[in-house]
């Protein structure tokens, strides 16, 4: 899916906190978004999703607003995801069932997701018993399984186990490789954009200061704050 924003600003309370004038996130990228805490990260990926409305400025989705369409073709997945009080396959099938996908389709996705994901036994497990690690897990597998010709990641990794981290990155990065859909992380472990993102934009205070490959970003920063960021100086 192709993104352009444009003269995007959105305010809390009286102030800015998000403020991006021109910014276009072509189809089939895979974008880290990067920066402090209060950067605007967040915020940027919410309006995205259309869970926040934009106080002014517009997104578009291949060159249309937000629509039923669009909607059903993008998904997110949050730090702490909200899983449904039933089990394991239930919770990955949901978005099949409500776009009604047939039973034995739904089965062999569901089961499919569940195998790469190393969450096969978990199958029948309970929601709410599930360790962080396991519920981020099965987060991603309910964003997956459908899809998603945009997958929107807010810190899915964060404050899980290494184990649990390396699965989930092979699988966002061969659900990526395997189709033509885009991707958007937002992610305060650098190494990580370094491990999975082509593309980088570096957020401070509502703006995106800097945007470009992940190389050139990480190793080439044109503006002084990003190479600040980088070195650890500008605290996250």
């Amino acid at each position: 899916m192709d993104l352009q924003i444009t003269n995007l600003q959105k305010y809390y309370s009286g102030r800015c906190v998000l403020n991006i004038e021109n910014q276009r996130i072509k189809k089939g990228s895979f974008l880290g978004i990067i920066g402090p805490n209060g950067a605007g990260k967040s915020t940027l990926v919410k309006i995205i999703a259309g869970l926040v409305e934009a106080g002014n400025g517009t997104v578009s989705y291949n060159g249309s607003g937000l629509n039923t369409a669009v909607q059903q073709n993008m998904t997110l997945v949050f730090q702490r995801p909200y899983l449904l009080r039933t089990t394991v396959f239930n919770n990955i099938a949901y978005p099949l069932v409500v776009r009604k996908v047939k039973r034995q389709e739904i089965s062999d996705r569901v089961n499919s997701v569940m195998e790469s994901l190393d969450i096969r036994s978990l199958k029948d497990q309970k929601a709410w018993t599930l360790s962080g690690g396991e519920t981020q897990k099965v987060a991603l597998a309910r964003a997956i399984v459908i899809n998603p010709s945009l997958l929107l990641l807010d810190e899915p990794t964060a404050n899980i186990d290494p184990g649990s981290i390396l699965v989930m990155e092979e699988n966002i990065k061969k659900f990526h490789e395997q189709g033509n859909s885009t991707v958007i992380v937002v992610t305060h472990n650098l190494q990580q954009g370094k491990r999975l993102c082509d593309d980088i934009a570096f957020m401070h205070k509502g703006e995106i200061i800097e945007s470009g490959s992940a190389d050139d970003v990480f190793n080439h920063p044109k503006n002084i704050l990003t190479e600040k960021f980088i070195a650890g100086e500008i605290l996250i």
